[in-house]
């Protein structure tokens, strides 16, 4: 027997804010081996702590989608002047434009400099995107369902719903393939898309359906009465609340943005929706059978992804130089000790966080 953690369900929302701290300090840096290194943890944990949901098989195509964001932001420079720089790569047949389009060019010569500008800009998207994918693989929608605030609590409903239709298709893909091949059908191209398409739409479709119905059934999304004017109050403060924290995040992520724009303005926003969601969730009156409890596994798990969001913070402040490559001259980027510290305290919940239950053995039909 190891002295590790027992098997559980992770609280959804701990792997939320790990994942959100690890975009955060994505946000903060440019450089193509942090970042790098920022998806291999997020990987690994991912690899570590996912199930066998329908879900947890959805990293796959963030990570896919992050290729994609990195080759079209490439492609964006070198189409539209990427001749910027002083060590050209090669030369491209230019484009004339019209006079109206002055400032534009459309192909022509490709500096290296803007090349590596728009695969690091890109990177710094596709890690942001890929995080949030880890999230998204490791979090159970459904339980997510019951730390949602009362007063948001029809919308999370919609939410879950939602949520449900693409793990729903993933799992319908594979029986209708796996029925199609049991009756020996071996159509290829537009004949085995229409009948693929059409039985896991329709499957996918009615199964959200049917849990939309049960949920239903068992009260979620239930209203209660609330008069007119508290019902003003909750929305302004909500809204505006949203709205500050928006602005707050904007500016603390923007290093260039004025200091009364990011943390004050966070924290006031913070405050207004809280206390709009604490006056909106008074109408709404529900109980939950055997509810998510927030113990030392979900702690360490949030504390790691909020720790290294902190760390590239305070790595911004410190030493900014190497958490954004120079391209003009061209230089290698360096890894400097506090940034590393950051990405590897989001490895914590690999190691430290409860390992996930173990799948159910199937009964044998005789």
């Amino acid at each position: 027997m190891t002295g590790g953690p027992l098997p559980r369900a992770l609280h959804p929302g701990a792997w939320w804010l790990w994942a959100l701290g690890l975009a955060v300090a994505a946000s903060r840096t440019t450089n193509p081996l942090l970042l790098a290194l920022l998806l291999a943890v997020a990987g690994y944990v991912v690899v570590r702590r996912r199930t066998d949901a329908p879900w947890a098989l959805s990293f796959r195509m963030y990570l896919i989608f992050g290729a994609v964001i990195v080759v079209m932001r490439v492609l964006f420079r070198v189409v539209f002047g990427g001749g910027q720089g002083e060590t050209i790569l090669f030369t491209l047949p230019e484009i004339p434009l019209p006079d109206a389009a002055a400032g534009i060019r459309l192909l022509g010569p490709v500096a290296a400099e803007e090349v590596l500008g728009g695969f690091y800009d890109g990177l710094q998207l596709a890690t942001m995107v890929i995080c949030l994918g880890a999230a998204n693989a490791l979090a159970n929608p459904k339980r997510m369902l019951k730390a949602v605030p009362g007063a948001l609590y029809e919308v999370g409903t919609s939410v879950v719903v939602a949520l449900t239709v693409a793990p729903q298709l993933v799992e319908s893909v594979g029986r209708v393939r796996r029925a199609r091949r049991l009756r020996g059908a071996r159509d290829k191209g537009r004949r085995a898309l229409r009948g693929i398409l059409i039985p896991v739409l329709e499957d996918a479709l009615s199964r959200s359906l049917a849990l939309a119905a049960a949920m239903a059934s068992r009260g979620y999304g239930r209203t209660g009465d609330a008069p007119p004017r508290a019902r003003l109050a909750v929305g302004v403060l909500v809204i505006g609340g949203l709205l500050g924290i928006a602005a707050g995040l904007y500016g603390v992520l923007d290093s260039s943005a004025p200091r009364h724009l990011g943390l004050p303005l966070l924290l006031a926003g913070t405050g207004a929706a809280v206390a709009g969601l604490v006056l909106g969730g008074r109408r709404v009156r529900r109980s939950s059978y055997r509810p998510d409890r927030w113990r030392a596994g979900e702690l360490v798990t949030a504390g790691s992804g909020l720790a290294a969001a902190a760390l590239m913070y305070l790595s911004t402040r410190v030493d900014p130089a190497d958490l954004y490559p120079s391209l003009t001259p061209l230089a290698w980027p360096e890894v400097p000790a506090l940034p590393m510290l950051a990405v590897l305290a989001g490895l914590l919940p690999a190691h430290l966080a409860p390992p996930p239950p173990l799948p159910r053995p199937r009964e044998a039909v005789a």
